[in-house]
């Protein structure tokens, strides 16, 4: 199996010459970093993502976690990976410095897990789900809940994981049934049961802690009554977690291993059924408010959710690599113009719809990259800035793309792994090769923490029309201000053009699915959610791709790209280009059909017998 999962130069000029993440650095919170801590960080992040990750990837799915006695038994290298990426301060990397953090931007740990989850995607939820359980411990815990949980959770010792689903309740969290009992102490008996649970359970460290959605005995019904708890595996003998210095001892907390899920891939994280008070015996510590569980979650959720979409586009990009390396190395066949059927058979990537197929497969990956990197720093410059416009600004960008970036990221993920697949021919479908399992992997992302039509809904019936197009009139200006300068450059105007007259067409049917809006019927209004958050993802990504051509442009006019450096900057030209030619013009096609009053997806009790 090859090593090579993504490509540092592609992340470097990401980074460095499109995003200018330096800039971040004159901000009194980033202060002690600069382009050389950067550089290290990626370095520590690359090393072990060839050392550790990328050998166990395909062992790790042949021997997928076991439940044993009720102790769930990972793969090795679980164990291995976990802790390194602790030792070297990754997994606390973005923390404060007061908790053992460094105050790294989360662009640049973004970038990171790109790197790390291109050789093991399932490797990276471990640490992933442990970094947004103390996020929101940081966030909303008191300080002897901070004392007791941060220390052992950012040093690798203890993991954590969050607990939503349940059988009857899926993605409708208003009707979870989990129930918390107040104690005398402070403390609140949990009783009820969760489901998939990623890394819900494993062998390696000294305690898991969970972060479960219940409802306090009495608290209203729906979404309203949901309050959020701190549930570890072992429990800490503390009281109530109101001292100072809290007792750390350990005990059982009758938090129960039921059953692991057999997954169609990503088989390395165990997705678990968790019971927890099966002997009325389970303790929970109240985090935050009362009742305000899930915007509290929401927190964590949404971060999550960029991380969704940067799954599906580091899965592509190991796919990505894989095949462009297979059409390199492959011959079969002649060239097309060729006459003679007795010359040499040449390597597939001379045939021009391979060459279609691995050009889309680069532009779906550069480019996703692109837009959920920049979604990252809006979090950056949303923690740097102490204007409340500006910090509200960012927020709304960020409230507005997060649907669209997770979505992004995940589809086209999945239908860029396809795509290579499709270059490998029949021996993809082998599991000689690594595009099967890439293809099994890469496929729950578009189900990952809220479904693709939920995050449609989101989009259109939230950010859109919840207030009122603030957010959507943010976003124009963002892209306007980006893409200004092409309109300057001969190569690239005909294309700044083709941007501005995609814009201009989405934003007339946005105003057309508005009105629609205003009349009350939701279940038309949001009929095609998912068609017009597929046609907004295609023009973020547009958007994406001029901006990197822009400063691909700008140094190839100025000389100071030679050799392989100069192939590399007019390779970002000619796939923008393609971009251009073969993706936005699908935005057409979804215009037309959001533009059409007709909709026969809606509810009708005269057509139930045929559907």
């Amino acid at each position: 199996m090859d090593a090579k999962t993504f490509s540092r130069r592609n992340l470097d000029f990401t980074l460095f010459e499109v995003l200018h993440l330096t800039d971040l650095t004159r901000h009194a919170h980033f202060s002690a970093h600069d382009r050389e801590t950067f550089g290290l960080t990626l370095d520590m992040a690359s090393e072990i993502a060839s050392r550790i990750m990328r050998p166990a990837y395909e062992a790790s799915d042949r021997q997928p976690p076991v439940l044993e006695n009720g102790q769930v038994k990972v793969h090795p290298a679980v164990q291995e990976y976990y802790a390194s990426y602790s030792e070297t301060g990754l997994l606390a990397a973005v923390f404060p410095e007061e908790w053992g953090g460094q105050q790294l931007p989360k662009t640049l740990a973004a970038a990171s897990e790109f790197m790390l989850g291109s050789a093991h995607n399932a490797f990276i939820m471990y640490s992933d789900l442990s970094k947004g359980a103390a996020n929101l411990i940081l966030k909303f815990g008191t300080d002897a809940q901070k004392k007791a949980f941060l220390p052992h959770m950012l040093s690798g010792h203890w993991t954590g994981t969050m607990c939503l689903t349940e059988t009857q309740a899926g993605s409708s969290l208003s009707d979870i049934s989990t129930a918390a009992y107040p104690q005398p102490d402070g403390t609140y008996k949990i009783v009820g049961q969760k489901i998939f649970i990623s890394a819900g359970d494993q062998h390696f460290s000294e305690n898991i802690v969970h972060l479960v959605l219940a409802r306090i005995e009495g608290a209203p019904k729906g979404t309203k009554g949901i309050s959020l708890f701190i549930v570890p595996k072992k429990r800490l003998n503390s009281e109530g977690m109101t001292s100072s210095h809290p007792d750390t001892t350990l005990s059982d907390n009758d938090v129960t291993s039921v059953a692991i899920y057999h997954k169609m891939g990503q088989k390395a994280t165990p997705a678990m059924h968790l019971e927890f008070g099966a002997n009325n015996d389970c303790t929970g510590y109240l985090l935050g408010e009362a009742h305000r569980g899930l915007p509290q979650m929401f927190l964590m959720m949404n971060g999550a959710r960029l991380g969704v979409g940067m799954g599906g586009i580091h899965i592509a990009s190991a796919a990505y690599c894989a095949s462009l390396q297979y059409a390199h190395e492959r011959p079969q066949g002649r060239r097309l113009n060729e006459k003679s059927a007795l010359g040499e058979p040449v390597p597939i990537i001379q045939h021009p719809d391979v060459r279609r197929m691995l050009l889309l497969q680069k532009s779906i990956v550069e480019g996703g990259l692109c837009l959920i990197l920049h979604c990252y720093k809006y979090l950056d410059l949303e923690t740097v800035t102490d204007d409340p416009s500006e910090k509200k600004h960012y927020s709304d960008l960020l409230e507005l793309l997060t649907p669209v970036a997770k979505t992004y990221g995940a589809e086209m993920g999945f239908f860029s792994v396809n795509q290579g697949l499709q270059v490998l021919g029949g021996y993809g479908y082998t599991e000689d090769f690594v595009l099967e399992q890439l293809a099994r992997d890469v496929r729950i992302m578009p189900l990952y923490e809220g479904t693709t039509g939920i995050q449609a809904q989101a989009l259109l019936g939230r950010q859109v029309f919840g207030n009122g197009g603030r957010s959507l009139a943010a976003w124009y200006f963002e892209v306007t201000k980006d893409v200004f300068d092409a309109q300057e450059m001969p190569t690239l105007k005909p294309y700044w053009n083709k941007l501005i007259t995609a814009m201009r067409l989405f934003q007339k049917v946005t105003g057309r699915l508005l009105k629609t809006a205003k009349k009350g019927d939701q279940e038309i209004f949001l009929a095609d959610a998912s068609l017009y958050l597929e046609a907004f993802g295609l023009l973020n990504v547009a958007w994406q791709w001029l901006r990197q051509a822009i400063v691909a442009q700008q140094v190839l006019d100025k000389g100071q790209a030679l050799g392989e450096d100069a192939v590399f900057y007019l390779s970002k030209i000619h796939t923008m280009q393609f971009y251009f030619h073969y993706e936005l013009p699908r935005l057409k096609g979804l215009m037309t059909r959001l533009s059409n009053p007709v909709v026969l997806t809606v509810f009708d009790q005269q057509i139930e017998v045929i559907v």
